[in-house]
C-alpha cells in the first residue's frame, strides 16, 4: 500500500510553473517599448503584459516565452526585477466565464494580487493570468470546476 494518497478529484498541473516578471522601469516615454525590443532581440516573445505606473517610476508584469533566459538577461544588464509564479486560467467561454472564476476564488477564500489578460492564445481560447494568495488551492478549485490550468511549457513554442 502507498503512503501517499491523492484524492481522485485533485488534478496537479504538470510541468514548469508560469513564471511573471516584475521589470522595473524609468517613468519615461518608450521604457516599455526598449525592454520588447530587448527581449525580441534575443529571441523572447512577450506573451502578456500590463504596467503599473507611479509618478517616479513604473512596473512592467510580464510573461514570456522564455523565462530563463530573461531572467538572465535581466541579471546580466543590471535590471531591476523581480520574479513570482502565477496560474494562467483557459476561459473557455471567455469573457462570461470571469464571473465564475471570481466566484470560485471567493469561496475558496483566496485573495487575487493582481491579474490581466493574456495576448497569446496557444489553444485559441481567453487566459486569464492570475497572482493569487495560494496558487495550490486556487488550481485545485478551478480544476475542480473544469478550468485548465496552463503551465510554462504550453505557452512558450
Amino acid at each position: 500500500m502507498s503512503s501517499a494518497f491523492t484524492p481522485a478529484t485533485a488534478e496537479t498541473v504538470t510541468g514548469a510553473p508560469v513564471k511573471h516578471f516584475s521589470i522595473f522601469l524609468q517613468n519615461k516615454v518608450g521604457a516599455l517599448l526598449e525592454v520588447v525590443k530587448f527581449f525580441e532581440q534575443n529571441g523572447v516573445v512577450v506573451l502578456a503584459f500590463c504596467i503599473v505606473d507611479s509618478a517616479e517610476s513604473s512596473i512592467a508584469r510580464m510573461i514570456v516565452s522564455d523565462p530563463g533566459l530573461v531572467s538572465n538577461l535581466l541579471h546580466d544588464h543590471d535590471i531591476a526585477f523581480s520574479q513570482t509564479t502565477v496560474l494562467v486560467v483557459e476561459l473557455a467561454e471567455g469573457a462570461a466565464d470571469l464571473g465564475h472564476v471570481l466566484n470560485c476564488l471567493l469561496m475558496a477564500e483566496v485573495n487575487i494580487l493582481f491579474s490581466y489578460p493574456m495576448l497569446s492564445r496557444p489553444r485559441g481560447k481567453a487566459l486569464l493570468v492570475l497572482h493569487v494568495d495560494d496558487n495550490e488551492c486556487a488550481s485545485v478549485v478551478l480544476q475542480g470546476e473544469g478550468y485548465q490550468i496552463l503551465n510554462q511549457g504550453d505557452l512558450s513554442r
